[in-house]
C-alpha cells in the first residue's frame, strides 16, 4: 500500500492511497481524513487502506484520479517527532574528518540521534528556500520509517514491530553552520533547516525482500543538476537498523504515533576506503559534504562546492524494474523570500 497527502490548502492535507505505479489515486478521507488520524487508529485503518488500495488497482476506485506528485505535500506535512539517526557510521566518520572532529570508538557501539524541527517539512517538488550560499546547503539522502505508538524500553525485535511505513528523506544541512552550533555543546539548530520528503510513503510489503525487516537493500540514487551523484546500498554499511534506532530512541521515553525516524545519509564503505565518485566508478555519495571530505584526501582540497541557487536535487529508489518506489523528492535551491 502506497499512501501521500494531498494539499488542499490546509497544513494537514487529505490522506489518500496511490497505485503501485504511482499514476492514480483515491481519496482515503473516509476512513482517515490525515496521515496522522490513521496513524492514531492503525488497528483500525489499516484494513480499510488496504481495501482501497486494492480497489485502486483493479480499477473499482470510484473516485479515482491522476496521482501529481506536484500537489502533494510531504507524507506527514508536520509531525509531533522527528528523529534523525546517524546510522551509516562511515559518514559519521568522513563529515567529523572534513571539520578536523576525531570520532569516539563509541560511535559504532550505541546509535547517535538527534531531534529535528517537526514542524515545517518540506513538500517533495517545492523549491528549498536557503537565507544564503554561504551557510554551505547541502543535501542529505536518507531513508526513513513512521511507526505507531511505541512503549518506552522495547526491545529491537518488538520495535519491529511498530514500523508501520517507509518513506524517503532529504535531511537538508547548512555545512558552515554546523562547527559552530556543535562547539556550543547543544546540537543543531539553525544548522538544519526544514525537512523534505517523499511523495508517498509505503507499508514494508511494498518493498518485497528488499525490506528484510530492518534494512531497506536497494540502492539511493541522488542526481545534481541532472548527474548522477550517488547510488549508495542503503541496506550496506547500516551499523545499526531501524528496529535498533527505535529501541535506543525508546530507552527513557515514549515514541507516539507519527514518529518519524531517519536512518541518516546512507553511505557505504566500498573497498577498504571511503568510497569512490560515480565517474571512478564508485557508488558515490548521498550527500556533497563525503565527496568533498574525499577530495580533500586524496587531493588535499575539496574541489566540489556546496549547492548554488538555481541547483536542482533529485533522490528516488527504483525497484529491481527500475520503477520508482516512492516517487521521487525533486527541488530547487533558491534564495528565501
Amino acid at each position: 500500500m502506497k499512501l501521500a497527502t494531498f494539499n488542499d490548502g490546509t497544513r494537514d492535507g487529505q490522506l489518500m492511497v496511490v497505485s503501485r505505479d504511482l499514476e492514480r489515486a483515491a481519496p482515503a478521507t473516509a476512513i482517515a481524513k490525515t496521515l496522522q488520524a490513521a496513524l492514531e487508529h492503525w488497528t483500525e485503518s489499516a484494513p480499510a487502506l488496504t481495501e482501497l488500495a486494492a480497489a485502486l488497482e483493479a480499477g473499482r476506485a470510484a473516485d479515482a484520479i491522476p496521482f501529481r506528485p506536484r500537489t502533494v505535500l510531504a507524507p506527514l506535512p508536520r509531525a509531533y517527532h522527528w528523529v534523525d539517526g546517524s546510522a551509516f557510521v562511515n559518514h559519521v566518520e568522513l563529515v567529523r574528518r572534513a571539520r578536523g572532529a576525531e570520532m569516539p570508538a563509541s560511535f559504532w557501539r550505541e546509535p547517535l540521534v538527534y531531534q529535528g524541527g517537526s514542524d515545517d517539512f518540506l513538500p517533495p517538488m517545492a523549491d528549498a528556500p536557503f537565507v544564503s550560499e554561504d551557510h554551505g546547503i547541502d543535501f542529505e539522502g536518507e531513508v526513513a520509517v513512521i511507526t505507531d505508538d511505541i512503549p518506552m524500553g522495547v526491545s529491537a525485535d518488538t520495535a519491529r514491530e511498530h514500523i508501520k511505513l517507509i518513506l524517503l528523506v532529504n535531511d537538508w544541512s547548512l555545512r558552515n553552520l554546523i562547527p559552530g552550533e556543535l562547539a556550543k555543546g547543544f546540537g543543531f539548530y539553525q544548522s538544519k533547516p526544514a525537512t523534505s520528503f517523499s511523495p508517498v510513503c509505503v507499508t514494508p510489503d511494498e518493498l518485497g525482500r528488499a525490506w528484510d525487516g530492518g534494512r531497506v537493500h536497494l540502492p539511493l540514487i541522488s542526481h545534481v543538476n541532472g548527474q548522477l551523484f550517488g547510488r549508495p546500498n542503503a541496506g550496506v554499511d547500516m551499523t545499526f537498523d531501524f528496529p535498533q534506532l527505535l529501541s535506543h530512541i525508546t530507552m527513557t521515553r515514549r515514541a507516539r504515533a507519527g514518529t518519524i525516524l531517519g536512518s541518516g545519509t546512507v553511505s557505504n564503505k566500498l573497498e577498504g576506503g571511503p568510497g569512490k565518485r560515480v565517474p571512478d566508478g564508485g557508488a558515490g555519495y548521498s550527500c556533497i559534504a563525503e565527496q568533498r571530505t574525499v577530495e580533500t584526501i586524496e587531493q588535499g582540497k575539496p574541489a566540489t562546492t556546496f549547492l548554488k541557487f538555481g541547483d536542482t536535487v533529485r533522490i528516488e529508489m527504483l525497484d529491481a524494474q527500475g520503477r520508482s518506489i516512492f516517487g521521487a523528492i525533486d527541488q530547487r535551491v533558491v534564495r528565501a523570500q
